[in-house]
């Protein structure tokens, strides 16, 4: 029997999720079978959830990435380099990852490289593509890399860390911003050249002005939105540009027309479901590659913050969002 989770009807993901049990699947043409050894919960996932807008027909499968091992391949399969029977695979974007087992279609099956641990593995895609994506877009900045920096905020989560590495890795200028000093001292240790800043001091924003040393603030990362994405909009040097990629405060940010006429500044929004519908296929074959490098580069930075049993999953949840929380909430189901 598999074993997945569902849901069917929005709502808070501990009381909407369950975990029902069907065949197991096969595969057929263009199709791969896989045992799911590990799957991540990602806040992106919740939200999702939490959003759905009415009560569904039929159940709804949950998650989009997962880490496993292949156990067949359908019939006239033409598959990626490395994977084959027995061989260890990640897949992304598959609806309804949080399952014993998948039949995913083979495009958008990976092979993991046998350094990768398999708690490695199970992020490997989402978080470095979303890394991926936004270098792309402060990289279209004129200024940034010759004259300007790079803000980011939650600068400690899973992508805040994995774009420090790879701005390190690039020679990009960058100042970190974190929630508390405590945030702070941890990001320091991991990366020591690079400044950080703390959102508990009432004068951060002079702080992150002076670790620039009088460079303008080209462009800024922020997931967290309200009032603290309205704070980077002040930090931005005329023609600056803000990426959201991400919704956690809930009040909206506030934005007077004259903000953004004045400096002519650009308010960018994106997420791993843009990249999907805009990027063509080899656009996303080529990305697929560079998430690859940067979890082999960085494999270091994939932290786990615990690890849970499938029918621990309402724990899994509510660590997933917990404040404070260093690393992925991962799932083994087995």
């Amino acid at each position: 029997m598999n074993r997945r989770v569902v849901y069917t009807r929005g709502g808070l993901p501990a009381d909407v999720l369950t975990v029902i049990e069907e065949p197991e699947p096969a595969p057929e043409h263009g199709q791969v079978l896989i045992r799911t050894t590990a799957f991540p919960v990602h806040p992106g996932d919740l939200q999702a959830i939490e959003a759905h807008p009415e009560t569904a027909a039929k159940p709804v499968p949950a998650g989009v990435e997962a880490t496993g091992v292949v156990e067949a391949i359908g019939p006239e399969t033409r598959v990626a380099p490395g994977v084959e029977v027995g061989g260890r695979v990640t897949v992304f974007p598959y609806p309804g990852a949080w399952s014993q087992w998948l039949v995913a279609d083979a495009e958008v099956v990976v092979a993991v490289p046998d350094e990768l641990s398999d708690e490695v593995a199970a992020q490997m895609l989402v978080n470095p593509l979303t890394t991926v994506m936004l270098r792309r877009e402060a990289q279209e900045h004129l200024a940034f890399g010759y004259d300007g920096f790079l803000v980011q905020t939650a600068a400690g989560s899973s992508v805040g860390r994995l774009v420090t590495g790879v701005s390190q890795f690039h020679n990009l200028a960058l100042v970190n911003v974190v929630r508390g000093e405590r945030g702070a001292v941890e990001l320091r240790k991991r990366f020591p050249e690079v400044p950080v800043v703390a959102t508990e001091h009432p004068d951060w924003a002079d702080e992150v002005r002076k670790a620039a040393g009088g460079r303008p603030v080209s462009v800024a990362f922020d997931p967290i939105g309200g009032k603290l994405a309205e704070s980077l909009l002040d930090l931005l040097t005329p023609g600056g540009k803000l990426v959201s990629y991400g919704l956690i405060a809930e009040e909206p940010i506030s934005l007077h027309a004259s903000t953004l006429l004045s400096k002519s500044l650009t308010l960018r929004g994106k997420n791993i479901g843009r990249w999907l519908s805009e990027a063509s296929a080899e656009r996303r074959a080529s990305d697929v590659a560079t998430a690859k490098q940067i979890a082999l580069a960085l494999k270091d930075q994939f932290d786990v913050a615990a690890t849970y049993g499938l029918g621990e999953l309402a724990n899994a949840v509510e660590h997933a969002v917990r404040p404070g929380k260093v690393g992925a909430v991962l799932v083994r189901p087995r």
